[in-house]
């Protein structure tokens, strides 16, 4: 396909289009959990929901009852964009003191598990702008959980890299194996406790979750496990709306999740981007290619320095979103040469995750993050609940002074951000992907391949990517990054060796081994009609009607 810009475009996949509603995940079976809520009646935040809690079924390394997220929605009766957030704080026991005293946080096991927030942050969603009952919207999912679904061969190998300790306890291995053996590929799985938990929310709401029956089983199991989270954690728990943030990208207003959430990373990004031509540099170019590397180090040390929970730290967040500043810091990038020594600026001071989307009718947008962190989490399930918990407490800090420093009751840093654009107040697209520190950058090429190169949602997910490494491990140096670049083998040689002459290192991931499974709808903007796509790197398909 031949954009207006002159790109030579393709995609693995075709478009899929839709006039009445489109979802975009990361599972073809939550997909259409989607669509069978908006062909009840239901709406997209409907769509969303259902989508989601399926995902938590069907993609259970990623995502779940027993995680957290951000919900970012655009209502085009008020023509506003809102916000949701439903991460959990760190529990009420769980001081840095108590964690270096045993060696660390733990990557696996109770000690690892933070407070759920997610499914709050869907009823508070649903509450406002919910057409249908939760009766309805989770009809999928508990489907799902009961009548089982099989094991694709992504979701097989995951399970077979966590075997050893699935295997080892009694509730995940009445889910995850097989008679003790790993679950193959084509078999079904079931989790009907996880089925009779969504059936009791949807009949009572958050309270069974966060103060009734399943917050006192959830207690329970984390107390037999020597765990921090206790019921007084969970009752004490509420998701809130907050103000999302945006910054105008050459007309169009790009819309992010605010702290503490990383979502200011890609507005800085596009700030400076901005200020570059980007299209006489041309798509995925060593040029295009090595200005957003290098856009995306300075934001990455200003998040460093400066994000956190704004409920306990200062951000100055105007100032890290302000053109002028955008302005400072793009004279600061190298043309020809990848930086190694990147430290924060300084603004004027005035703060594995499943990703999906859905659309109406209406012109109504939902874009959802939702994480149990890393691979299934803590690993662990809660009892008979059939929950599996996360395990988010891995990505606090342990140092004293530093900004994402562990304390009782504090959110930690999240990486998850859901993007939605508009223009002139009208909808324009909505995308977004997993993928940790990689989720930014990611974005960062969806939009600019959307909006500056003219690509269809299909073709941006599966355009060749891009990642840039954090600073390395070994380095104490917080300002020291990495100069890795991993790059699918589908970037032509040229392109790969101009951008090891300006320094980069070079790792080649195959042809579709990038990272993330991103997912994108976008609105036609003269007859309103849905256009998706996903990405093919994963199990994702957009699925419209």
């Amino acid at each position: 396909m031949q954009s207006p810009h002159g790109i030579t475009a393709s995609a693995f996949r075709p478009s899929v289009m839709g006039r009445n509603g489109m979802v975009a995940s990361g599972h073809a079976l939550a997909s259409q959990a989607g669509i069978q809520a908006l062909m009840a009646g239901g709406n997209a935040v409907d769509a969303a929901i259902a989508t989601a809690a399926a995902l938590g079924v069907v993609e259970p390394a990623g995502s779940g009852v027993g995680g957290d997220g951000f919900i970012l929605i655009y209502w085009a009766e008020i023509g506003e964009v809102s916000a949701v957030n439903a991460t959990g704080p760190a529990p009420g026991a769980a001081t840095r003191e108590r964690y270096l005293a045993d060696g660390g946080i733990p990557m696996k096991g109770i000690r690892s598990v933070s407070v759920p927030g997610l499914v709050d942050g869907w009823l508070l969603a649903h509450e406002r702008y919910g057409a249908l009952p939760l009766e309805k919207v989770f009809r999928p999912a508990i489907s799902l959980c009961e009548d089982g679904f099989p094991v694709s061969h992504l979701l097989a190998e995951q399970i077979r890299g966590e075997h050893e300790r699935f295997a080892a306890d009694p509730h995940t291995r009445a889910v995850f194996t097989s008679d003790g053996e790993p679950i193959p590929t084509g078999s079904l799985l079931c989790n009907r406790n996880l089925g009779t938990t969504l059936r009791k929310i949807a009949q009572e709401g958050r309270k069974i979750l966060y103060e009734g029956e399943i917050a006192r089983e959830i207690a329970e199991f984390s107390r037999s496990r020597d765990g921090l989270l206790t019921e007084e954690d969970l009752g004490n728990y509420h998701a809130h709306w907050a103000e999302p943030i945006h910054v105008n990208y050459r007309g169009y207003e790009v819309y992010e999740m605010p702290p503490n959430s990383s979502g200011h990373i890609l507005l800085q990004e596009l700030n400076m981007v901005e200020l570059f031509d980007l299209q006489g540099m041309g798509c995925n170019t060593a040029e295009s290619v090595h200005m957003m590397v290098e856009a995306k180090k300075l934001a990455f040390a200003d998040r460093e320095k400066y994000m956190a929970d704004p409920e306990w730290v200062d951000i100055p967040l105007e100032g890290m979103l302000s053109k002028s500043y955008a302005a400072e810091q793009a004279e600061r990038i190298d043309k020809g040469r990848a930086a190694v020594d990147v430290a924060a600026g300084g603004p004027e001071a005035h703060e594995d995750t499943t990703c999906f989307c859905t659309a109406d009718r209406a012109g109504n947008l939902v874009c959802i993050l939702q994480s149990i962190q890393s691979g299934f989490g803590s690993s662990l399930i809660a009892g008979e609940t059939g929950i599996l918990l996360n395990n988010r407490m891995t990505y606090w800090h342990l140092e004293e002074g530093h900004p994402n420093c562990l304390m009782p009751g504090k959110r930690v840093r999240h990486t998850m951000n859901p993007v939605i654009v508009t223009k002139d107040g009208r909808p324009v697209l909505t995308c977004g992907t997993p993928g940790a520190d990689t989720q930014v950058q990611t974005n960062l090429q969806l939009v600019t391949h959307m909006l500056d190169f003219g690509m269809t949602p299909q073709e941006a997910v599966a355009a060749p990517r891009w990642r840039s490494l954090q600073n390395p491990m070994e380095s104490t140096i917080p300002h020291v990054c990495s100069n890795n670049l991993q790059v699918e083998d589908r970037f032509p040689e040229a392109v790969r060796k101009e951008l090891a002459r300006r320094g980069h290192e070079l790792e080649l991931v195959g042809d579709w081994g990038g990272p993330g499974s991103a997912q994108a709808i976008m609105v036609h903007p003269e007859s309103g009609a849905l256009i998706g796509g996903s990405d093919p790197r994963r199990d994702g398909y957009a699925v419209g009607y």
